[in-house]
């Protein structure tokens, strides 16, 4: 272990909201170390403005591209949320040349040079199999090839692993993988204590709640009880969905109609559907009437129905749409081969439910005895609250607690630009504990004659 007042100093890549440095700080202090940022660059100019407001003595730098190695100060670890890139279809073949052009490349060519003690990268889970040379493999090209030049090129002893939020004390399931790695030996990722949380606990009370004409409808229908833990759209969700044709929000359906779009609902998604149209399986088919025939209308069912005409009334008002079954398309390109649907008109058309999840105000209920999904900045302002007996949208102070930003954080910010940064930030409480491991790790002895040597450079 290293002695307690010795000074770390890091910097921040890629900073967003300073959560990286936050949980590795947090980690420091409780050690009696001295956490000391000697370089933040980050370029989104509101995130800039939060950093200000929150580390007024920080030295930001803005695009890391333009910033020479030689103009960072000396530090013993770095810190990047790195953006994902695709890399050089080479993978790791060419060592630094594959990733150049790309962010990570900055990260290798100051690990290049500065030679420092440590790292820790954050990513999104699909780093893990981005650019995937072969179905079965575990890991694709991208990820290969940036372990690789940690490993290989720099010398590093590097760990990694997926880890889930919801295992941190944070009421949010936000999957990451997380990169760590130092000079010496390989940091453990696994069997961290398991500490969890409800949204209860991160939840205000008492505001004032949303009072549209759609919340109207909302609680007109459901309590707040049945709404607890709802998404509102029409596509997958099963029992927790709530549909456009629940709420009537197109028009007023009939009893049967809503049960043929339950029903189609379901359908359109069985494989055997797409052999007997004779198109790859989808997620969502258009069928025929004469298919739709077939189940319905249902057995139990005493009412007569005309099924053309039903299907004709809910295109009309727009919960149904009528078109070809699609077909899959594959195109080379530069970076793999790409694939996409088209609609093929050599097929006879059929009923879609119109799909979607933004296209209503709101698209999630939260359920207080519970924890949120991966909050994402697309989804944010359209993700609710219930207080009372009614819903309003999340403040900056429960979305901040919900990644583990300690209660004295401020994101001087418009809603907009808050639910953005918030929705592509860490969870400071992950990078806390990985930062404990990382500290023990420290070699004092390294780490004092490092120190020695930066005083007589410094002399």
């Amino acid at each position: 272990m290293i002695n307690k007042n010795h000074t770390i100093k890091f910097i921040d890549l890629f900073a967003g909201l300073g959560g990286i440095r936050l949980g590795f700080e947090q980690a420091c202090l409780e050690k009696g170390i001295t956490p000391k940022c000697v370089m933040t660059s980050e370029v989104k100019p509101y995130a800039v403005k939060t950093l200000e407001y929150n580390f007024p003595n920080d030295k930001i730098v803005g695009d890391i591209f333009n910033v020479e190695t030689k103009d960072i100060p000396d530090f013993d670890f770095l810190f990047g949320g790195f953006p994902c890139q695709p890399f050089s279809a080479g993978g790791k073949r060419h060592g630094f040349a594959d990733t150049r052009g790309t962010l990570f490349f900055e990260i290798e060519r100051i690990l290049k040079e500065k030679k420092p003690t440590g790292f820790i990268l954050e990513n999104v889970e699909g780093l893990v199999k981005h650019d995937l040379e072969n179905k079965k493999d575990k890991i694709g090209r991208t990820l290969k090839t940036i372990l690789h030049n940690l490993e290989y090129e720099l010398g590093y002893k590097v760990t990694w692993k997926v880890l889930d939020s919801s295992l941190f004390g944070v009421p949010q399931s936000r999957k990451r993988i997380y990169i760590v790695g130092t000079k010496k030996q390989a940091i453990s990722l696994d069997n961290f204590a398991p500490v969890r949380k409800t949204l209860s606990e991160v939840f205000e009370k008492g505001l004032e709640t949303l009072n549209t004409n759609f919340t109207k409808k909302l609680t007109s229908i459901f309590t707040m009880e049945e709404l607890y833990g709802k998404s509102i759209k029409d596509k997958r969700g099963g029992a927790n969905n709530i549909h456009s044709w629940d709420l009537e929000l197109k028009g007023k359906i009939s009893v049967e109609q809503k049960i043929l779009l339950n029903q189609l609902f379901k359908e359109r998604r069985k494989k055997h559907w797409a052999k007997e149209i004779g198109i790859d399986w989808m997620d969502g088919m258009a069928l025929t009437m004469k298919q739709i025939s077939t189940f319905f209308p249902p057995e139990n069912l005493l009412r007569k129905v005309d099924l053309q005409k039903i299907l004709d009334d809910l295109e009309k008002k727009g919960y149904l749409k009528l078109e070809h079954p699609k077909k899959l398309v594959k195109i080379e390109t530069e970076n793999g081969i790409q694939t996409h649907r088209v609609q093929d008109e050599t097929k006879p058309k059929g009923y879609n439910i119109v799909t979607g999840k933004l296209s209503f105000e709101i698209n999630k209920i939260l359920d207080p005895k519970d924890i949120a999904p991966t909050l994402v900045a697309t989804d944010m302002a359209r993700i609710v609250v219930p207080d009372g007996n009614g819903v309003r949208k999340m403040t900056m102070r429960e979305g901040l607690r919900m990644f583990g930003y300690p209660e004295t954080y401020k994101i001087p910010c418009n809603e907009k630009q808050i639910f953005d940064l918030l929705g592509n930030t860490v969870v400071v409480p992950v990078i806390k504990a990985i930062s404990d491991r990382l500290i023990e790790s420290i070699d004092k002895k390294k780490m004092k004659t490092r120190n020695e040597k930066k005083i007589k450079i410094t002399a």
